[in-house]
């Protein structure tokens, strides 16, 4: 009988266990993986079922193998004796590793640059890998920063990694607290000032893994630094420590990031005031009647929205912030979150003479104007699309690790569906590319659940919505969804 498979969430790091199900989802134990529902979705991310892949197999080791083991933990019960042989075993693993080749550097240790060293790892294991970071190198799931007041989470119980088991495993050399600040692309080598000390690395290829930065809402008042971007692990840990005691929020942005923090806050107990300038929440991604089952689900649950206005200023009063709107509204609330958006991180790119438009411009190899410098994830521009999302960015690091380990690979972005974490009314939408011709047509609109499709003037399907119950057809539309990007 085939052993029973574990499988594991290339986003957050979640593990489905074939041979203990997942009962709170409503699937037994000793539950296959094909035998899972299509439209199943990680319980912690929100991903489907193509960001998992196969880890392990369930073995029963003979009787003979359990004595030895046990004999040999037995024998080796002392903690210098197990410390010695973790050391052992670390430099075993290290000892692949060719250091007369010149390495790889990978600047970023967000998802992306992560992604793409354990992907690398599949198919190179010997070339010198050098990841560079700026922060504490931790390995964590971004998505999870929208969930984790729901889930009652902390920033440390959020880190699924140290930088150290990431260097352990990845085989790398990790420098944390480290910036790159300057990138010589005629010598092939970057400039790393790290505190006081400045060094200067020589590298084959070069990766930028940037991410991305937010964008600040332009605000008057004496408060008005004192909103929080909510962008990576150390951001949370801000926000997370200041939410102490506090017992109400104003989210300025109505759109995935901001409505996300809306859904987690208000089902932690948070009084939550949302402030959106377009007339619908998720305007970008949804059709009206979508949106306002979102904004109806929520709006039931305690939020409260202000739409078609701006925030105007932002004062210190009391122990907490007066907010001003546009419109005339005041509100007196405990915290500001700001979540009007992202911006690629460019500027690396620019002061070496990297062309880029919206992000660091590449081809499908995602490789830029400049010879063995690349890019992926949130500051790469790709082929024309800059796309701020998971699933692009999986595809990206599958495909670019294959092309550095020496088998030019292009990249594809099939249909990609955006899940959106507002957990008491879910939102997968694929939306059509900005600015393009057609029209949503719903096929269910109800106070349930909402599917749509948008088409072209001949008919063509272009993207879709779904929300609420709706999301069960997600298998179905997402067939019959285009691609991204043509052949």
């Amino acid at each position: 009988m085939q052993g029973y498979r574990i499988w594991e969430c290339l986003v957050c790091g979640w593990v489905y266990d074939e041979l203990k199900g997942a009962p709170e989802d409503g699937i037994p134990p000793k539950t296959r993986w094909e035998d899972v529902p299509d439209d199943w979705l990680c319980p912690e991310c929100g991903v489907g079922k193509s960001d998992f892949e196969m880890i392990e197999v369930h073995t029963q080791p003979s009787s003979t193998a359990t004595s030895t083991a046990a004999s040999t933990a037995i024998q080796n019960d002392s903690p210098e004796t197990q410390e010695a042989a973790e050391s052992n075993a670390e430099l075993a693993a290290f000892a692949n590793i060719d250091y007369a080749r010149k390495p790889i550097i990978i600047v970023g240790t967000g998802l992306a640059g992560y992604q793409l060293a354990k992907e690398l790892r599949k198919h190179d294991a010997s070339t010198p890998l050098i990841m560079i970071t700026a922060d504490d190198g931790n390995s964590y799931s971004k998505p999870q920063l929208s969930t984790a007041f729901q889930k009652r989470r902390s920033p440390e119980q959020l880190v699924s990694y140290s930088a150290r088991e990431m260097a352990e495993t990845l085989q790398a050399n990790i420098l944390t607290f480290s910036k790159v600040s300057a990138i010589d692309t005629d010598a092939h080598t970057v400039t790393i000032d790290s505190g006081r000390q400045q060094s200067h690395l020589t590298y084959n290829k070069l990766v930028l893994a940037l991410g991305s930065e937010p964008i600040h809402a332009p605000v008057a008042g004496n408060a008005a630094g004192c909103a929080f971007h909510i962008n990576d692990l150390q951001d949370f840990q801000r926000f997370y420590t200041a939410a102490s005691g506090a017992k109400s929020a104003l989210v300025i942005g109505g759109g995935l990031i901001g409505c996300e923090y809306a859904n987690d806050l208000v089902q932690s107990g948070f009084e939550v005031h949302v402030v959106e300038p377009q007339s619908q929440v998720l305007g970008n991604l949804l059709p009206p009647d979508a949106s306002a089952l979102v904004q109806t689900t929520l709006s039931q649950a305690g939020v409260s929205f202000h739409l078609g206005t701006t925030v105007k200023s932002l004062d210190h009063r009391g122990s907490g912030i007066q907010v001003v709107l546009e419109n005339g509204t005041h509100i007196q609330v405990d915290r500001v979150i700001s979540a009007i958006g992202v911006r690629p991180r460019v500027e690396l790119a620019q002061q070496c003479g990297i062309p880029c438009n919206r992000g660091i411009l590449t081809d499908r190899l995602l490789a830029t104007e400049v010879e063995d410098v690349y890019a992926l994830g949130d500051c790469a521009e790709v082929d024309g699309h800059n796309l701020c999302y998971v699933a692009p960015l999986l595809a990206s690091a599958q495909a670019l690790a294959r092309t550095l380990a020496g088998t030019p690979t292009p990249v594809f972005y099939d249909s990609m569906p955006v899940n959106v974490k507002t957990t008491l009314c879910p939102v997968i939408t694929s939306p059509p590319p900005r600015g393009t011709e057609g029209d949503w047509h719903y096929t269910r609109a109800d106070s349930q659940g909402v599917a749509a499709r948008f088409t072209s003037p001949n008919g063509e399907l272009l993207g879709f919505a779904l929300a609420g119950e709706a999301c069960q057809q997600v298998t179905e539309f997402s067939e019959q969804a285009p691609p991204i990007m043509q052949n």
